[in-house]
């Protein structure tokens, strides 16, 4: 027996997963979440009367607290805490987002070539594809952060989306594998459009909605892999603020001045959770086996 999927209007697909996401709970209080997070990092700042390198001797590793106006504390040389957790949430959420688009293009040129070409061509690029696989993920970035100048934000940008891409590319390989069978390519074939505007107007086009799922599950993963460089010493560096580096730096002094670390690992949590969520929502509100 077969099971015949209702055909949605143009433009009704994305009205039914808006629809659907804000009906959501869950999904729709993590971008809530999500967004309040990123005005705060955006806009906290300027509440702050302290400057991200502000000196304040008076106040070293000085917990929380109002009177002083440190609202999250100070580290060891003074430096207000509120301010540079937010600005690291900032660095990590610019790096991970960059790597995370460098890795969707990569991905998507990849997996849609191999799908649309077919034969040879597909079999030699996923072949590129699993070669790439069996090598461990982390100790390629590693590597390539430790090569080519170590804490540089550019390079750890590139080695992260220059690595991240291979799940992409299968996912979209097989979209468009699905997609090249479909009447309006073989029209648009017949008609005799060109095998790159058939990607470009169609193939691409219909690809989004499972590229929109993956990417909010991507972010995250860029977000901690970028959190554990930096945690190693290999991503950003000081006097730079990131996540990483300022949970290095607290769990250092977790037993004398514990808000050091709670505080960035507080933020990371909430971040990595609300995309979570949010991917989670998406991938459901999108699924075409529900409507």
């Amino acid at each position: 027996m077969t099971h015949e999927v209702a055909a949605l209007p143009a433009g009704g697909l994305w009205r039914d997963a808006r629809r659907r996401l804000a009906a959501n709970r869950g999904a729709a209080l993590a971008l809530a979440a999500l967004t309040a997070l990123v005005l705060l990092a955006v806009l906290g700042p300027l509440a702050s009367p302290w400057g991200y390198g502000s000196l304040d001797w008076r106040h070293l590793a000085s917990p929380p607290g109002l009177a002083h106006q440190h609202w999250f504390g100070t580290d060891r040389l003074g430096r207000d805490l509120f301010v540079r957790t937010l600005a690291g949430v900032r660095l990590s959420l610019l790096i991970s987002l960059a790597a995370s688009l460098v890795s969707l293009v990569i991905g998507i040129g990849w997996g849609a070539t191999a799908g649309f070409a077919g034969g040879r061509t597909d079999e030699w690029m996923m072949r590129f594809v699993d070669v790439l696989y069996a090598l461990p993920y982390l100790f390629v970035v590693i590597i390539l952060t430790t090569l080519f100048a170590p804490g540089s934000i550019l390079v750890l940008l590139v080695a992260l989306g220059a690595v991240g891409w291979l799940t992409t590319a299968r996912i979209v390989r097989g979209q468009t594998l699905s997609l090249k069978r479909r009447e309006f390519i073989e029209a648009s074939r017949s008609m005799g459009l060109a095998p790159g505007a058939i990607l470009a107007r169609h193939i691409v086009p219909n690809l989004l909605g499972p590229v929109l799922v993956y990417a909010t599950l991507i972010v995250p993963q860029m977000i901690l892999y970028e959190s554990f460089l930096s945690f190693l010493g290999l991503g950003v560096q000081e006097p730079r603020a990131s996540l990483g580096n300022l949970i290095l730096v607290g769990a250092r002094e977790m037993e004398s001045a514990p808000w050091m670390l709670l505080v960035p690992a507080a933020f990371l949590v909430v971040l990595l959770y609300s995309l979570n969520v949010l991917g989670d929502g998406l991938r459901d509100a999108l699924d075409p086996r529900d409507h």
